[in-house]
């Protein structure tokens, strides 16, 4: 860890003692640890969702439930969560961590492909979260898009792909393909306003612009 991230680590909210221990088994069991969000993203998330105050989140990629248990934190009495893993052999280290979760009865896990998951969930939600399969950003926005609420709140991380998507020529992989992509296709979106935090990776926030919102006068600026 540098210094910088030392530092703001040492001024922001403590990460409580079962995410940290989740970040070290992450660290010691799986593969790739570093695709768990993490202390700074961590709070954010949770600090977001008290914001928000949304009553039903959808998450997209569970991986540890680390992101899931900081947005349950946040959540309001009556919230919930739904979270989607694709990879099955995590379900087990998954349901551990929740259980031993005071929030765990806020969260409802659903083991496949968030592309077959979306459309069977019921109901709408003001919040999301995509963090899956990368090679799925534009398939899981436009799947999950119309099951947000007119002035919901969408946030897609690793927008900035460890720097790949300022790299020149761009990297020939699809994973940094589809990041690129979904970066262009929010960006030309106008039922949303957007933005991106350099924090981590990157998160994008996106905000869904209800239907009888009037213009944006700063639009009409040559």
């Amino acid at each position: 860890m540098d210094l910088l991230q030392e530092y703001i680590e040492r001024h922001i909210d403590a990460e409580p003692p079962q995410l940290a221990e989740l970040y070290r088994k992450a660290n010691i069991r799986l593969l790739n640890p570093r695709m768990v969000a993490g202390h700074t993203q961590g709070r954010l998330l949770k600090m977001l969702v008290r914001i928000f105050n949304p009553k039903r989140v959808l998450e997209i990629g569970t991986f540890t439930g680390y992101a899931t248990l900081c947005m349950a934190e946040g959540l309001r009495q009556d919230g919930e969560i739904h979270t989607i893993e694709i990879d099955d052999e995590l379900e087990e280290f998954i349901l551990e961590e929740f259980e031993k979760s005071p929030l765990k009865h806020r969260i409802h896990l659903h083991i496949g492909n968030a592309l077959d998951v979306i459309p069977k969930l019921e109901g709408m939600f003001d919040m999301a979260f995509i963090d899956g399969d990368k090679r799925q950003y534009c398939a899981s926005y436009e799947a999950l898009f119309e099951k947000i609420s007119d002035g919901g709140l969408i946030v897609a991380d690793n927008t900035l792909w460890g720097g790949k998507v300022v790299q020149q020529p761009h990297p020939a992989d699809l994973h940094t393909s589809e990041i690129l992509r979904f970066n262009s296709m929010i960006a030309a979106d106008t039922r949303v306003e957007k933005v991106i935090l350099p924090i981590r990776d990157g998160l994008t926030i996106i905000y869904k612009i209800p239907n009888d919102t009037p213009p944006d006068p700063s639009k009409s600026f040559p």
